[in-house]
């Protein structure tokens, strides 16, 4: 998403040489369009336990990610990896939370639909 800013709108921030000259300011942001947001189910493998969610679609990340903090309280059998993740953003820069270092293996249901993930 492009927001686009119009120098006359914001007053007398700007000086501006004569009546026809005009300044726009593109700047891109993060914040997506619009969100869907799916109610998905998760079943531990070990157990069957099944945990409701709500799961983002297309996030635009190259994989299925689940928060840390999440799979700890839900109890999710975490395996450490032989070679951590390097987790980049948008922008090239490293993410702040560090390196996926764990995975977590169960199923996800979806309207009937089951998938190992």
């Amino acid at each position: 998403m492009y927001s686009v800013l119009h120098p006359e709108k914001l007053g007398n921030k700007l000086n501006f040489t004569s009546n026809t000259e005009r300044v726009r300011d593109v700047r891109c942001t993060l914040q997506p369009l619009r969100e869907v947001w799916l109610k998905v189910g998760l079943e531990k493998l070990e157990n069957h336990e099944g945990v409701a969610v709500k799961a983002l679609l297309d996030s635009g990340a190259t994989g299925l990610f689940m928060d840390t903090t999440f799979a700890k309280e839900k109890e999710f059998r975490m395996e450490k990896m032989k070679r951590p993740l390097l987790v980049k953003n948008v922008d090239g820069s490293e993410n702040i939370e560090g390196a996926i270092t764990h995975q977590v293996e169960c199923n996800m249901f979806f309207k009937g639909h089951v998938e190992r993930v």
